[in-house]
């Protein structure tokens, strides 16, 4: 277990994964309300991952960048979940002025870089990301995230030679949650211990239990120090499971409901609670001031969104590249 994990540890890991649980809720019901538009992918279950990612990072200099199951990073990272919210119902006071949407979460701000809804398309860019900091010969990590249907993809042996062969500091996080899109991991390819991918490339690799935050802090902070410390990557499988389909969207009929019940017998929300209340880190009312704390500030994020306003026509035009381009043209 990760020395870091105390008792202040565990009251904050309860508070931010209850949010990000609550707030992917009430996403779920302004989906259905029409009031968000286009995708909506749901991180409900995975929450321990990244609880335990910023009990082993430095949120205000290591950098984060994910695929499109995105909502809750930005706010992990330390975005106010009013901005999110905002940018889920595409406002202008959103994240990234109501122009990017569920998808695309930026924060430079709060150094999440996205976001990105071409699977596996942030493979290449966290390692970017690694390379600018080594240039620049500061001791930032950058940590990125993908599905288990993005370690299919190509770039990801081209990014791991790289990541090697230039020793970066990089962190890649396989968030395996079974499935990709409808497809389970064992139809994919002939083996399931994605973790050893990293073994072709000579890559520190491992598994880790992605239900427990303190499993995820250990193993991270492992591979934190690691590429702090200028040894290169680590790439780790966090075997974790999502309670919702893909997306809103998703009928769910390649895996079973007696399935999904098993896997919230572990949820790790509660696996969390119960450690607060057998350790007696809080007391029930410290814990009913908890939870209503987080619906409070999930109630603020709705509020402060629906009162926002859209983008005017004009904005289209604003944020878009118009030179100068380096090179020549006729």
């Amino acid at each position: 277990m990760s020395k870091k994990f105390d008792k202040q540890a565990y009251l904050k890991s309860y508070y931010d994964m209850l949010l990000w649980r609550k707030f992917e809720e009430k996403c779920a019901a302004l989906y259905i309300q029409q009031k968000i538009r286009g995708f909506l992918h749901l991180y409900n279950g995975q929450e321990a991952i990244l609880s335990g990612l910023i009990n082993s990072i430095d949120i205000k200099k290591d950098k984060v960048i994910t695929a499109y199951r995105c909502h809750v990073l930005p706010i992990a990272m330390g975005l106010d979940p009013k901005y999110v919210m905002a940018e889920l119902l595409g406002k202008a006071t959103g994240s990234s002025k109501g122009k990017g949407g569920s998808m695309h979460m930026f924060s430079k701000e709060h150094n999440c870089f996205g976001g990105h809804g071409i699977v596996g398309g942030q493979i290449p860019l966290g390692a970017g990301i690694s390379f600018a900091d080594k240039y620049n010969d500061n001791d930032n990590v950058t940590i990125c995230f993908m599905g288990d249907g993005a370690v299919r993809q190509g770039v990801l042996h081209e990014t791991f030679n790289m990541a090697m062969n230039w020793n970066l500091p990089v962190i890649f996080i396989c968030e395996n949650n079974g499935y990709a899109m409808g497809t389970s991991v064992d139809r994919t390819a002939n083996h399931t211990e994605i973790w050893k991918l990293g073994l072709g490339y000579e890559m520190p690799c491992a598994p880790v239990n992605g239900m427990k935050p303190e499993d995820v802090s250990e193993a991270l902070d492992v591979a934190v120090e690691r590429a702090r410390s200028g040894n290169g990557p680590t790439f780790l499988e966090m075997k974790t499971y999502r309670y919702k389909g893909h997306s809103m969207s998703d009928a769910q009929h390649y895996r079973t409901k007696e399935e999904v019940e098993d896997y919230k017998n572990i949820d790790p929300i509660d696996y969390v609670l119960d450690v607060i209340k057998k350790k007696k880190y809080a007391s029930a009312k410290e814990i009913d001031k908890i939870q209503d704390a987080v619906k409070e500030k999930v109630k603020e994020s709705v509020e402060f969104a629906e009162s926002s306003p859209f983008p005017n026509p004009e904005d289209l035009y604003e944020d878009i590249y118009d030179g100068p381009y380096n090179f020549i043209r006729d």
